[in-house]
């Protein structure tokens, strides 16, 4: 998901629809406030986010207005089309190509409007390359004379490109390029009848508009998400034209110019593909929900309550950052947003107790990078992986939940520690806490109270679907709205949250029970979206529609039952009629953030539909696996250095679903190939989320960090040092992608609970020694040979196996004429391993490794029929015969006249978790070297000066 507006900034505010209350202009006054003291004002900072994220062009009189109706619309049809009410009415039901179609012409014409074009230097120069494409378009167009209106289409585009455009206004050129753009978008969608009759074969009509379409996404790509996805999508046209005139190891066939506009715009392979098609059925609704979220003060609360619960300890206010950035990434996936919102209220009290400018920013942008990663709610690029990997969204975010949460943890821990060095102390609060014994028992009986909610809950609405029946759905909503009225009650008790100016002299922090009563009802929509993703197993689409309709419900109900139940009908401008306008004013003004932080995905899947294109058409993947290869010796570590290198270059230009598209359709492949024949079977799963990760870092990386510009815009810091800083606390975050790669119980694949349990526990204690040996200081301030030891410690309790591999191999090698007897000597269920020696996709000899597990059977004979596979033997070779259909032989990869060069059955070795008797020891010695270099003050440093 993209960004997700602060409620008091950006186009969506209600400063753009006249209904600012006095609450929300004190709010804005302390966020300027706090803003100017550390660097860039707050107008400021809103443009920072709004040209990254919203678009930076809000004209006056109708012109924005148009803006405003426009993306409230495209909220309206989003909604519609996730709803069961065009089934119900028969009217408004539109297949995938007819809503993307939809959805890409919204997101055009917005990004013209909202996105100007300023005529600088570098911006002149990237309109040279329209040139190029079109000359490559002309080569390839077929008959000279027939291709004329290529020219003429390139010379008008050329022309608006370099006429430019201001900030306040919409000049005539881009109002004609936006309605064209719509146009070309809904091609598909009005002709979709005549196109389907001539799918393969467009007519001049066809070509004429595709390639309009194509030139037109590229400029808007340009506008929206800046030159490098224009340039990269450039390319790529380029290539998939020009392709006899490439070096031999990339080059292809060509394409014509009818081939290319048909795959591209005409069919649902290219701009209109899955990427576009994620964005429209899955993302838009996430994202609208966050924004509606947002709008209803669920960001002020997470804040708060993070505060409230961590600002006493050591260096409190950066781990409350930390929490709450964690928390907004349920209703946000941007990193700038995020950093934005949060920072303007942590990072002036990090600064407070003793974080420099550029540490202060820097915790803000790591942990803010990181609510991309965390479940249930994840990025765009998680609903990617849905369409990609082809497993159900829960799988994807179990397979998330361990990383994420780790490394939430580690940077907590990372706090702590740079608070131990500078000797910090937390901020003082208003309560005494009760003794440890009491503070237990009150989370053990919490903790039971829950667990036995949510068992009653679990079943209870087992129970009301079978004897409800088809009144089921009105019983919960019923049973819900309860709720919340319950829990709103609970909130009234309490006193608003407001904002606090974070510049003013902090004499305590918030009670936490109370600041957590406030606003406890926020929770409900997120459970409703939990719940119909995890345990009612709704497609994700569906699942954000419940939420976000339960969502509207509570901004429209809010503010008059706050009202009601406190007795504030005071008269004047405090009515529940008043109340009630301003929930529907929230509504609106939310309704307008989501499609506009909805307008740089819809660009950025649709462009990148352009580069899956090109990779379908031309099978440049497997060219490149060869590249891949040779560069990196076929090495499987030297190729996934190589992506994350890829990766973060290009996440220096690209958003990061963008570039986790791009990423994952050139080398997701390639890598699990290359595993293949290294000996390593590489979950899919696995390898797309070692790209998500390293997409995510690129926001964080120099020079090209967006994320730790905006965290030194905030914090008056240097940026290029904040994003070192980031760069150094997030390397946790780096190192995660290599350790689940090579241990995918960190993923929980084939994990049951208890030991999934087991391994939450054991990956967070190498996590925080990880951190700790790259921060220096575990006890006290660490020597290069105790941090080499931590590392060494981590490393083991991370991945046991990589040890005791050495001391006992985990595979008994035998000839392939032993393959029937040794399945019969394995135990059903363990994984059992073949080297195959056969041809890849293009022909070429290929030798690589596969992994079923043993199943079930009497004998070897029974176990070779369960898996479907049959095989000869002429002499020593045994070759494969035949393999039935749809059998775990073929999912494994296995086919006809493949020769088995090994059998590798599983061997009798002892356990990889005894590797952790000699990592622990050597820990206790790091610990007992430490402790006796220690001085008490050193454990536990303390500063009068940091109160």
């Amino acid at each position: 998901m993209n960004s997700d507006e602060d409620p008091k900034r950006g186009a969506g505010g209600p400063a753009d629809t006249g209904t600012r209350s006095s609450d929300q202009m004190e709010a804005a006054a302390i966020e300027n406030a706090a803003s100017g003291a550390g660097g860039l004002s707050q107008s400021e900072l809103d443009e920072l986010v709004a040209s990254s994220d919203t678009g930076a062009r809000t004209p006056a009189g109708w012109v924005g207005k148009t803006i405003l109706i426009v993306a409230f619309c495209w909220s309206l049809f989003q909604v519609w089309i996730a709803s069961p009410l065009p089934f119900m009415f028969e009217f408004g039901i539109l297949n995938d190509t007819e809503t993307r179609s939809v959805h890409l012409a919204f997101a055009m014409f917005l990004a013209y409007l909202a996105y100007p074009a300023e005529r600088t230097p570098v911006q002149l120069g990237l309109a040279l390359i329209v040139p190029v494409v079109l000359t490559a378009m002309f080569v390839m167009a077929g008959p000279s004379g027939s291709a004329w209106w290529i020219v003429l289409i390139g010379a008008a585009v050329i022309a608006a490109i370099l006429a430019g455009s201001p900030k306040n206004w919409v000049p005539p050129w881009e109002w004609a390029m936006a309605i064209v753009s719509v146009g070309a978008a809904l091609y598909i969608y009005v002709f979709y009848r005549d196109i389907a009759t001539r799918i393969g074969a467009p007519i001049t009509q066809d070509m004429v508009v595709s390639v309009i379409g194509l030139l037109l996404l590229l400029e808007v790509t340009r506008r929206a998400l800046g030159p490098a996805l224009m340039i990269v999508a450039s390319v790529f046209l380029i290539y998939t034209f020009l392709g006899p005139y490439m070096p031999e190891i990339i080059a292809h066939k060509g394409n014509s110019l009818s081939e290319v506009v048909n795959h591209q715009w005409i069919t649902t392979e290219g701009v209109f593909g899955i990427a576009l098609g994620v964005s429209t059925s899955f993302v838009f609704l996430f994202v609208l929900f966050g924004a509606l979220l947002d709008k209803a003060g669920a960001g002020n609360y997470f804040i708060q309550v993070a505060f409230s619960l961590m600002g006493h300890m050591r260096g409190g206010p950066a781990k409350a950052a930390v929490v709450s950035s964690a928390m907004t990434g349920l209703i946000s996936g941007s990193s700038i947003a995020n950093v934005v919102t949060t920072g303007t209220f942590t990072i002036p009290l990090m600064k407070k107790v003793g974080f420099s400018s550029e540490k202060a920013g820097a915790v803000e942008v790591a942990s803010s990078v990181n609510g991309q990663i965390m479940p249930p709610v994840m990025g765009a690029a998680a609903f990617l992986m849905v369409e990609y990997v082809g497993i159900p969204y829960f799988e994807v975010v179990k397979h998330a939940v361990i990383p994420a949460t780790i490394s939430y943890i580690a940077l907590v821990y990372i706090v702590h520690l740079e608070a131990m060095k500078a000797g910090m102390r937390g901020l003082p609060r208003a309560y005494e806490p009760p003794p440890l014994l009491r503070r237990l028992v009150g989370f053990v009986f919490g903790v039971m109270v829950l667990c036995i909610l949510s068992v009653v809950v679990y079943y209870g609405m087992g129970w009301i679907r079978p004897v409800f029946g088809a009144a089921a759905g009105y019983v919960i909503f019923a049973l819900l709205v309860a709720v919340y009225i319950a829990l709103l009650w609970v909130g009234s008790r309490e006193e608003p949250l407001k904002l606090d100016d974070p510049n003013a002299e902090v004499k305590e922090l918030p009670l936490p029970g109370p600041t957590v009563r406030s606003g406890l009802y926020y929770i409900l929509p997120v459970v409703v979206l939990v719940w119909a993703l995890m345990v009612d197993r709704l497609s994700p689409g569906l699942s954000a529609f419940w939420a976000t309709a339960f969502m509207i419900f509570i901004l429209l109900t809010q503010r008059p039952l706050m009202m009601m139940m406190r007795g504030e009908d005071y008269g004047g401008n405090k009515t529940i009629p008043t109340a009630f306008r301003a929930g529907v004013n929230d509504l609106v003004d939310g309704m307008i953030s989501g499609a506009r932080n909805m307008i740089g995905i819809g660009i950025a899947t649709a462009t990148a539909g352009i580069i899956v294109g090109v990779v379908s058409q031309t099978g440049v993947g497997s060219a490149l696996a060869d590249v891949v290869e040779v560069l990196s010796g076929g090495h499987l570590l030297a190729i996934l250095f190589l992506t994350a290198v890829l990766s973060l270059i290009l996440g220096m230009g690209l958003p990061t679903t963008a570039n986790y598209i791009v990423v994952s359709a050139l080398l997701a492949p390639v890598i699990v190939t290359l595993g293949q024949q290294n000996g390593l079977i590489v979950p899919l799963i696995a390898v797309h989320l070692f790209v998500f990760y390293f997409g995510i870092m690129a926001d964080v990386t120099p020079p090209v960090g967006l994320a730790s510009f905006a965290a030194a815009a905030v914090s008056g810091g240097d940026p290029i040092k904040t994003g070192v800083v980031a760069f150094f606390y997030s390397l946790r975050t780096a190192a995660l992608p290599f350790l689940f790669i090579f241990n995918t119980d960190l993923l929980l694949i084939d994990v049951g609970w208890v030991h999934g349990i087991f391994v939450f526990i054991t990956a967070t204690l190498a996590m925080l020694l990880f951190a700790a040996a790259t921060q220096g200081w575990f006890i006290t301030r660490s020597n290069i040979v105790e941090s080499f030891l931590l590392l060494l410690v981590a490393f083991t309790i991370f991945r046991p196996g990589y040890w005791m591999d050495m001391i006992s191999p985990p595979w008994d090698d035998r000839p392939p004429t032993e393959l029937v007897q040794a399945l019969g000597d394995s135990t059903p269920g363990e994984p059992f391993r073949l080297v195959i020696a056969g041809l890849d996709d293009v022909g070429q000899p290929v030798e690589f490794r596969v992994e079923m597990a043993v199943p079930e059977g009497a004998t070897g004979e029974d176990r070779m029929a369960a898996l479907g596979l049959e095989t000869i033997q002429n002499g020593d070779e045994v070759l494969i015969d035949n393999v039935a259909f749809d059998s775990p032989a073929q999912a494994a990869g296995l086919d006809w006249d493949q020769k088995v060069l090994l059998v590798r059955a599983p061997a009798s070795a002892p356990s990889k978790y005894w590797m952790y008797i000699p990592a622990f020891a050597v820990l206790a010695f790091v610990i007992w070297l430490q402790r006796r270099r220690a001085e008490p003050d050193d454990r536990v440093p303390a500063s009068p000066a940091m109160t």
